[in-house]
């Protein structure tokens, strides 16, 4: 990474970068599967993978710039990915509500965002006892609690009532939370809990001059709003809702090449933004 101008490239992992093998393809036929890297084993079982380009990008990507992972996923759940190269100096976790620093979990950090949401939104209580109200055994297979931020539901989305996700919305929204329906999983996330909270502290500690930013659910729109330019694959809660920002560019790609995709443009804007620094100096 230069010494001189720095950018800062955040992105959520799943779905963008990483996939299950069940988000792998999206509509692509098995014989123009590119070759793939697992980058997360479970349980003995491999979970999540990324094509073996994607695994070289990201190493570069991580040479080139402050490579800023940034997940919904719980801090356990985020350790348990092994990405190509060191580890990363800054990952954020449990949607802004945990910030790692070379793999350690930052206290005060953590201690600062529980104090907003005090401030910010009803507690996890009063909507894990709403969640329990309202949903149904027929289509519901878990409810789980994130780090004792937010909670999460696993749900059979053939079975899904229709209207479900809607109604659910509006009754967080006037309550400080948000909510989120990604693949079987729908989140239900206080309000101050962002990515971009934490993406700003980590802008903060570097210093950077560029910030990019990559994702694709509704939980990474703010993170997307914070960043100089962005990346949302073709699948996913923004492409389908059409969700859009003048500086963030929506990729017609689909599945595990959008992740390559979404690597190889970042790279492009590291050296575009390096050439403009020094043209400035």
């Amino acid at each position: 990474m230069s010494a001189g101008f720095r950018t800062l490239a955040a992105s959520d992992l799943d779905r963008t970068l990483i996939y299950s093998s069940a988000a792998l393809a999206l509509g692509m036929p098995d014989e123009q599967a590119p070759r793939l890297l697992c980058v997360e084993v479970h349980e003995a079982k491999p979970l999540s993978f990324m094509t073996e380009t994607a695994a070289a990008l990201v190493q570069r990507l991580a040479a080139e710039a402050e490579f800023v992972p940034a997940t919904t996923r719980t801090r356990k759940q985020y350790r348990r990915i092994s990405l190509p190269g060191p580890v990363p100096r800054f990952a954020i976790c449990a949607n802004g509500g945990h910030l790692l620093v070379d793999g350690r979990t930052d206290q005060d950090w953590n201690a600062e965002m529980r104090r907003r949401l005090a401030d910010g939104s009803v507690p996890l209580a009063e909507v894990r006892a709403h969640l329990a109200r309202v949903t149904d055994p027929a289509w519901l297979r878990k409810e789980r609690v994130a780090e004792d931020l937010f909670a999460y539901l696993v749900v059979e989305r053939s079975l899904l009532p229709e209207n479900f996700v809607k109604d659910l919305t509006e009754w967080a929204d006037g309550r400080g939370w948000t909510v989120s329906l990604q693949g079987r999983k729908i989140y239900t996330v206080p309000k101050p809990l962002r990515k971009s909270a934490a993406l700003e502290e980590v802008v903060r500690r570097t210093g950077a001059d560029q910030v990019l930013a990559a994702g694709d659910s509704l939980l990474d729109a703010d993170l997307l709003m914070a960043a100089d330019a962005g990346w949302q694959p073709g699948h996913g809660e923004l492409a389908d809702s059409g969700w859009r920002a003048p500086h963030v560019t929506p990729l017609a790609t689909v599945g595990v090449a959008a992740g390559e995709e979404i690597l190889r443009r970042m790279l492009a804007q590291v050296a575009a933004g390096a050439e403009d620094g020094a043209a400035a100096a």
